[in-house]
């Protein structure tokens, strides 16, 4: 294992540097949007964080961040339906 000048290992290091990398696509490509892409996206990006979190603990990051992703985009679709129906 590669371990950097910073002491963070390369396993260790790519998560931090992909979520980064994820923070700054989603605050960018969000403009052009409407509002249940929006939702989707978002419920989907917080479904992923909260899922790898819990796949972390329990041994399987990928598949955890997987199942939040997809259980966050019906979330945020379900939600975005919601409000549609309260502007009738």
């Amino acid at each position: 294992m590669t371990t950097h000048s910073t002491g963070y290992s390369a396993s260790r290091l790519a998560p931090r540097l992909a979520a980064l990398a994820l923070v700054g696509l989603f605050a960018v490509g969000c403009s052009g949007m409407n509002d249940q892409q929006q939702r989707a996206l978002s419920g989907g990006a917080l479904g992923a964080a909260g899922g790898a979190v819990i796949g972390a603990v329990t041994g399987s990051t990928v598949t955890g961040a997987l199942i939040g992703a997809a259980a966050g985009t019906a979330g945020g679709l379900l939600y975005h339906e919601s409000e549609k129906g309260k502007k009738k």
